[in-house]
């Protein structure tokens, strides 16, 4: 099994502070990336969920260290970090990465792609409901992940269009162009666009925030 990336103190993690709430994120393992009110809560949600996490790095044959997080970079939020999206790019995601590096990231995204689809065909098709009756049935859930990754791919200079969740072709296609952008080893992004060490992690994290939600909300079993 490949070992993962973790510095001798621990995994890198950066703070994203808005007003209302706080993301934590590891910068080498997109995906992993959870919120709370407070610094210390966002870090509590990011340790909790090392175990769920680490069934992804598994699923692309790597190994996810023990959550000792060192903080390396604290980053002002914006309204989409306090409406609960992750939306800073930190400063080391405008570095140059190896081939290594990129194959990691891709590796890293394929596998939530991979739990998302495995999550998706184990759950109901009605999900149970939230405290007042809200929330996406399953159906649901995956169309809005294809319909995001179809405007998440154009900030990475990919222009296709948004499949629908019934046509395996048509995603594949679209997840394997957003690989290949991922792979790449400068961090170069298109006007308005997004580097792709930032992009790994949003993708990661979107998929795998619908696909945790899934399953706490249909039954099916953990990835």
């Amino acid at each position: 099994m490949l070992q993962g990336t973790a510095g001798a103190d621990g995994v890198a993690v950066y703070l994203e502070l808005g007003v209302k709430r706080v993301f934590a994120c590891a910068l080498d393992w997109p995906g992993w990336c959870r919120s709370g009110r407070t610094e210390d809560q966002a870090l509590e949600a990011l340790a909790a969920y090392a175990p769920r996490y680490a069934a992804i790095a598994a699923e692309g044959g790597l190994r996810l260290p023990p959550p000792r997080f060192e903080i390396v970079e604290r980053l002002a939020g914006s309204a989409t970090t306090d409406f609960g999206a992750p939306d800073c790019i930190a400063t080391r995601d405008r570095a140059p990465q190896t081939e290594a590096d990129g194959d990691r990231m891709s590796t890293l995204v394929s596998a939530a792609w991979t739990v998302l689809d495995r999550v998706h065909s184990g759950s109901p098709s009605a999900l149970r409901k939230g405290p007042r009756g809200g929330g996406r049935d399953r159906d649901a859930i995956a169309q809005h992940v294809f319909t995001a990754e179809a405007a998440y791919a154009r900030k990475l200079g990919i222009s296709q269009p948004e499949p629908r969740f019934q046509n395996r072709a048509a995603i594949e296609r679209l997840r394997l162009a957003i690989l290949a952008a991922l792979g790449a080893r400068t961090p170069d992004a298109p006007a308005n666009g997004w580097p792709v060490r930032y992009a790994a992690r949003r993708i990661a994290w979107h998929t795998l925030d619908h696909a945790w939600e899934m399953e706490d909300r249909g039954g099916a079993n953990r990835s």
